[in-house]
């Protein structure tokens, strides 16, 4: 993979998510609200991890995603990014698939 690419895969529960809303544009769009755990080797020790992190849809998967039941697992597939008027990253779903 390219070292200058920007692409994240991520297991993880939807914790919540807004009401579907349109783009000036009219395209679809999704804020939702993502959760993982798990256990992870760290300098030769289990470590508990837990995250939970902003995400964005748009377009057929908006559509897709705004179907799925809150709590449901899945893998997510897509690129980070700092919003204009935001300081955390936001995960922009490309693609998801059951977990």
């Amino acid at each position: 993979m390219n070292p200058s690419s920007n692409h994240l895969v991520f297991s993880a529960c939807i914790e919540e998510f807004d009401a579907l809303r349109y783009t000036p544009a009219g395209l679809p769009a999704l804020n939702l609200k993502l959760t993982h755990e798990s256990s992870v080797q760290e300098a030769g020790q289990e470590r508990q991890v837990k995250a939970a992190i902003k995400a964005i849809s748009f377009g057929v998967i908006a559509e897709r995603l705004v179907k799925q039941a809150v709590g449901s697992s899945w893998t997510f597939t897509g690129f980070i990014a700092t919003p204009r008027n935001g300081k955390n990253v936001v995960l922009h779903i490309q693609e998801f698939q059951q977990d």
